[in-house]
């Protein structure tokens, strides 16, 4: 399946990591990448697999999960285009970091890896935009270890709701569940009982309201001291 045929080149300008290039250079871009379309549910890329092409999503959305030697789903985050995905394992060379999942019809340009290094080497602000991104995942790593360390599930589930009602809008109080609850307990790091207890004691203490796949923050303040108060609350 081929990708969205109303795409054109111009729809690379709006990728971050490209946002800085001319239209010449855009248009080779777009001449040089190959199109392809992903329906709901399809793996776009595998774990491990090799990365000899940049992924570059320009619309639909992506989860990005591994699996544990103990056999257990944990589910990193996921991406709406447009954007690139999977920057990492084109420079290391070492395969993809993460099973990408469409969660919506994706459509996709790939791009060589070599013509990627190629504008890392070249083009400076392509290579401050990746030094960027490495900068910021490694400190989001950083924080994870941190919170699976030491946060009790509720700390993390207050957190992340704050945090994804922040990223998603000015003021927005609203969040949508990333597909069913077991996403949400692969995001966070635990099993589907316990964020659904979690979810359960927020509710019941007036903090959110669930309606379908959405969960309504009524009280963003107390949300907060949930999660500021995980080193003494008690796990789940």
């Amino acid at each position: 399946m081929t990708g969205d045929e109303s795409l054109t080149w111009r729809a690379l300008g709006a990728v971050p990591l490209f946002a800085s290039l001319p239209e010449a250079r855009l248009r080779e871009l777009w001449a040089a990448s190959v199109p392809r379309g992903y329906p709901v549910g399809s793996v776009l890329r595998s774990a491990g697999a090799p990365a000899d092409h940049l992924l570059v999503l320009l619309r639909g959305r992506v989860a990005a999960t591994g699996t544990t030697g103990g056999g257990r789903v944990v589910r990193y985050g996921q991406w709406d285009g447009p954007c690139a995905l999977d920057k990492v394992a084109l420079l290391d060379g070492r395969g993809h970091t993460a099973t990408f999942t469409a969660l919506a019809f994706c459509a996709v340009r790939s791009v060589r890896r070599e013509r990627f290094l190629g504008l890392v080497d070249d083009v400076a602000a392509v290579r401050a935009h990746v030094l960027a991104v490495l900068a910021r995942q490694a400190r989001a790593q950083q924080q994870r270890l941190t919170q699976t360390a030491t946060l009790p599930a509720e700390a993390r589930l207050a957190g992340w709701l704050l945090a994804q009602a922040a990223a998603s809008a000015p003021g927005s109080a609203s969040v949508r569940i990333p597909g069913t609850q077991q996403a949400l307990a692969d995001t966070l790091g635990v099993t589907r009982v316990t964020v659904n207890r979690a979810l359960a004691r927020l509710r019941r203490d007036g903090l959110i309201r669930i309606e379908g796949g959405c969960v309504h923050l009524l009280a963003p303040e107390s949300l907060a001291l949930r999660a500021g108060e995980g080193a003494g609350a008690q796990g789940l």
